[in-house]
């Protein structure tokens, strides 16, 4: 049985040390971390000492149907089916009788196969003559009793099921055996090849028959022998009718029989090595049949033959999947990719303009506290008359909506896109579809939070408009969650006290004045115009010294209204997308790990 060749996905890893918290959208790609770059390379380690082949042969049954069960969720029917019929004829083949070992006699029309048949079997059991096809349906020849279930397997009648000549000296004794004879593999009738088909997918091993004029057919080679390359253990090619070559003649051929089956892919049993054994003889003459006799009957009593098989079919049905499993890259979500996504939702909802809305907001309380009387009056005045004139609440433009959503669904694609870099087609698709399954009403959801989501403590509900402006729409409302008072400094109230006091010294300073006037106090012009004086330059200076004071205090209170916004929008998309995108690249990475072990490779690391 020819090695399965190592799968080899030289994966990169794009990912930082683990953070805290349960979930984790780089989870694939941070678990991977510190492992092998690729799941399939090392080579697979027994479970322990005395470990059987039967046994790794069933917990490579037991992962392949792991493996089809994982799958039948994201993989069509087609694409598992062979997966599915060698787990079905596995586990047929497994019920039945261990003692024997069913080996099917195969060749071209004219190649001598019935011949080869009977001779091994010491009598004629199979027709042979000119007329062709000779042999029309399979004919078995059993050496010991019990195989009556496989051959019920393989669909032979009882009519057409024989025994061999027993007693013959110097013949190996062949216990376990159970030879079929198959019609020839070139025969022109459809029936016969189908049958031939059939019984070479339930058997534990073949005899190729060649002659000197069709062994290298480019039927046979194309048709059997190269997708069979991966069975070359349970596999016996023989060139017949060499008493027809003169000379070297039969070496030559020989040896040109040896390199067409390399070319084929199929391993060579020389010189003790694992792989198929090539004989040469004459089935008519006796020659070479005693040494092929001696080779079947060293391989029927090992009794490894079904099991040989069934792992050469579990190999076949490997290649065929590595396609659908075998991924190009280190699979998962890079930091790069995640920072990404949040940086396009924070955009979306409007975090940036939301913070510098909050920052305004912060600075105009600052004003408003501090600034002066007859400042705040005639802002007072300004706001009455924009009250009177009733104007409508500005409503985002719907086109200004839908740009918004338009980057919510660009952002998706793109971390989908992201997520399924290096995978299969199937589940690259199915990482799409569950990032867009989570898409599903998260611009409604943005708009949910930028209601509630804000500064830490307060800002104004004109931060609200202006960042759903620059939001496109998405940041609508935002506002609503900073409504309240902003956090104050220390020297908030010593600022508020002292442009207090400059308008408790205008105030005295006119009222002084006022009883000059009257004449109820003596006159003194100075001091009270010194007072208005200081209190009327004093209002504004305290004013602007307090402006001056609240730029830092009001940028930091609109990056901390960004940093709530930004975070509270990262958390719906990591919830809604990214946590269904890292599930799926987990699903892929437990049917990757199964794929391994059917392979036959350890995923524990090299």
């Amino acid at each position: 049985m020819k090695a399965v060749t190592a799968v080899t996905d030289h994966d990169t890893d794009h990912t930082g040390g683990p953070e805290g918290g349960a979930w984790d959208d780089g989870l694939i790609a941070r678990r991977a971390a510190g492992q092998p770059g690729d799941l399939l390379e090392a080579p697979h380690a027994p479970a322990g000492p005395g470990t059987s082949d039967d046994t790794h042969l069933k917990q490579r049954l037991d992962a392949l149907r792991e493996l089809v069960g994982l799958s039948r969720t994201r993989l069509d029917g087609a694409t598992l089916a062979e997966a599915g019929r060698v787990l079905d004829e596995a586990a047929t083949r497994r019920r039945l009788s261990a003692r024997h070992t069913v080996v099917a006699v195969a060749g071209a029309t004219g190649s001598g196969k019935s011949t080869l048949f009977n001779a091994l079997a010491g009598v004629p059991l199979s027709e042979t003559g000119l007329r062709r096809p000779t042999t029309s349906a399979p004919i078995a020849c059993s050496w010991t009793d019990g195989a009556a279930g496989l051959l019920d397997r393989l669909g032979i009648p009882g009519r057409s099921r024989r025994r061999p000549l027993q007693g013959q000296i110097g013949d190996a004794p062949l216990e376990g055996l159970v030879l079929v004879d198959l019609p020839d593999h070139d025969s022109a009738a459809p029936a016969h090849r189908e049958q031939v088909d059939r019984v070479l997918a339930l058997v534990d091993a073949v005899i190729w028959v060649v002659d000197p004029e069709k062994y290298a057919d480019a039927m046979l080679h194309q048709r059997y022998l190269r997708p069979m390359a991966g069975h070359a253990e349970v596999m016996f090619v023989v060139l017949n009718q060499v008493d027809r070559l003169p000379g070297d003649a039969a070496e030559q051929v020989l040896d040109d029989l040896r390199r067409l089956l390399d070319e084929d892919g199929i391993a060579l049993g020389e010189h003790g090595e694992p792989g198929a054994t090539v004989l040469p003889l004459s089935a008519l003459t006796g020659e070479g049949v005693g040494e092929l006799r001696d080779a079947l009957d060293q391989f029927v009593t090992e009794r490894q033959a079904a099991a040989r098989r069934i792992g050469a079919d579990v190999d076949a049905a490997a290649i065929r999947l590595r396609p659908v499993y075998a991924a190009g890259r280190q699979v998962g979500l890079s930091e790069a990719a995640r920072e990404e996504f949040a940086d396009r939702l924070a955009d979306a909802v409007g975090a940036a303009a939301a913070g510098q809305a909050a920052e305004r907001a912060w600075a105009r309380g600052a004003n408003k506290a501090c600034g002066t009387p007859w400042l705040r009056l005639w802002r007072w005045y300004e706001a009455q008359r924009a009250a009177t004139a009733s104007t409508p609440a500005t409503v985002p433009p719907a086109d200004e909506e839908a740009t918004a959503r338009q980057r919510v669904e660009h952002a998706v694609r793109a971390v989908g896109d992201a997520a399924a870099t290096g995978l299969p087609d199937a589940w690259a698709q199915a990482v799409r579809e569950a990032a867009v399954r989570g898409a599903e009403g998260l611009p409604q959801a943005l708009d949910e939070l930028a209601v509630t989501a804000g500064a830490p403590d307060a800002g104004s509900r004109s931060a609200g408009s202006t960042g759903s402006r620059a939001g496109a729409g998405i940041g609508a409302g935002v506002g609503a969650g900073l409504g309240g008072r902003p956090p104050r400094p220390g020297w908030w109230p010593v600022a508020v006290l002292a442009q207090a006091s400059m308008t408790i010294l205008q105030i005295l300073g006119g009222l002084w004045l006022l009883g000059q006037i009257l004449g109820v106090l003596s006159p003194n012009l100075g001091v009270p115009v010194l007072m208005m004086l200081a209190g009327i330059v004093g209002g504004p200076c305290v004013e602007w010294a307090c402006r001056f004071a609240a730029k830092g205090p009001a940028r930091r209170y609109g990056q901390e209204a960004e940093r709530r916004l930004r975070d509270a929008a990262a958390a719906c998309g990591r919830a809604r997308v990214l946590d269904p995108v890292a599930a799926e690249l987990l699903r892929y990475r437990e049917v990757r790990e199964q794929y391994a072990r059917v392979v036959g490779f350890s995923t524990t690391g090299r």
